[in-house]
């Protein structure tokens, strides 16, 4: 199992879209590609400082086979729907990690 992990920093002036457009449009979007079995959404409790929030959207891939599909097909569209959205307000990190 492979986890697609994207954490955000979002300006805490966005925040309450930015959650929102997250459960309605982006998360059934990426899950809409069907690269990803299953997702979580996260607010990371301890991030709140200097007027920006941390949170983490996780995608689970049965492969990394899924995941390199999903980079190749999906990901630049969806990546620029966020950057166009949002800008500087809300940046994001991804990384990949395997369950061992």
């Amino acid at each position: 199992m492979i986890l697609y992990n994207i954490t955000f920093t979002v300006s805490v002036e966005i925040e309450d879209d930015f959650v929102q457009w997250m459960k309605s449009n982006h998360i059934p979007d990426i899950f809409a590609t069907g690269m990803f079995f299953d997702h979580k959404f996260y607010r990371l409790m301890n991030s709140t400082a200097d007027g920006f929030t941390n949170y983490s959207l996780q995608f689970f891939a049965e492969s990394t086979a899924k995941l390199i599909e999903y980079e190749n097909r999906f990901a630049n569209a969806l990546r620029y729907e966020t950057q166009a959205r949002y800008g500087e307000k809300a940046l994001a990190f991804r990384s990949l990690l395997e369950l061992v």
